[in-house]
């Protein structure tokens, strides 16, 4: 997705992950058919909550459903694809 690891993003276009929800909205419907037809889905998780630790890269990724504001504090701030 293209919002990830831009620097140059101010914090509003940051928090404006709509790639995301559409993914999000495209996969659980895929989702609820596979449930109408019968599969036993007990849980759905969101990949990933906050910015982590990833082997290769480090911190350099941020992924996470909520912006982690690295020069301020470690603030974080909720992006669209968390409502």
């Amino acid at each position: 997705m293209d919002e990830f690891n831009n620097p140059k993003l101010s914090l509003k276009q940051a928090l404006d992950d709509a790639n995301r929800i559409d993914y999000y909205y495209r996969h659980l419907c895929y989702l609820q058919a596979a449930i109408k037809e019968g599969a036993n889905v007990q849980g759905y998780f969101a990949w990933s909550l906050l910015d982590n630790f990833e082997w290769r890269d480090g911190y350099t990724i941020w992924f996470g459903i909520n912006y982690i504001d690295y020069d301020n504090g470690l603030e974080r701030h909720s992006k669209l694809s968390t409502h």
